[in-house]
């Protein structure tokens, strides 16, 4: 996410047209209470929180300690995803995915967003997959797979950027 908030700052005081989300740690007392979907263009809402409660309720989304809230999220990240190449410019726009991952997939639509942008021509994704461990995601796998998605590790995207550039790196990428 560190990383993913540095692009996102210098592509947009390059002026380069970039929308998207990212996720935040919540701490209370320094202790880890959840997550937070946060949009470039500044709405913030939860993505998770611990659970105080330790009985499970079948339509409760957890993973581990952490019930995903996917009604706040699917509000917040579904208007961003279907409008990223709306509006009056014809440039290809950029748009930042933080991430794509376990408490993320508990909502279909996210997937099926995803998917619709990743088949479109119009948007370069800057997306965040987790590394590979323990049952598979569907769709990380899917990503992971495709021919037009390039994956790097955080430290070679970081020195990628380093050496290259920001724009100059971002132009070579289809998906990351």
């Amino acid at each position: 996410t560190t990383l993913i908030q540095k692009v996102t700052q210098a592509l947009k005081s390059s002026d380069v047209p970039i929308d998207g989300f990212y996720t935040e740690e919540v701490k209370e007392g320094g202790r880890r209470r959840g997550f937070d979907v946060v949009t470039l263009s500044g709405k913030r809402g939860p993505l998770s929180r611990v659970s105080s409660d330790s009985s499970t309720s079948r339509r409760e989304c957890r993973v581990g300690q952490y019930v995903v809230d996917v009604v706040s999220f699917e509000q917040l990240v579904l208007p961003v995803l279907r409008n990223v190449n709306q509006g009056s410019d014809a440039a290809k726009k950029i748009c930042v995915i933080d991430e794509i991952g376990k408490m993320e997939l508990f909502s279909q639509a996210f997937i099926q967003a995803v998917r619709q942008m990743l088949a479109g021509s119009g948007t370069v994704v800057l997306g965040t997959i987790p590394i590979p461990k323990g049952k598979p995601l569907d769709l990380v796998e899917e990503i992971r797979s495709r021919k037009d998605v390039e994956v790097f590790t955080e430290q070679h995207f970081a020195g990628h950027l380093g050496s290259c550039g920001v724009m100059q790196t971002m132009k070579t990428f289809s998906c990351l």
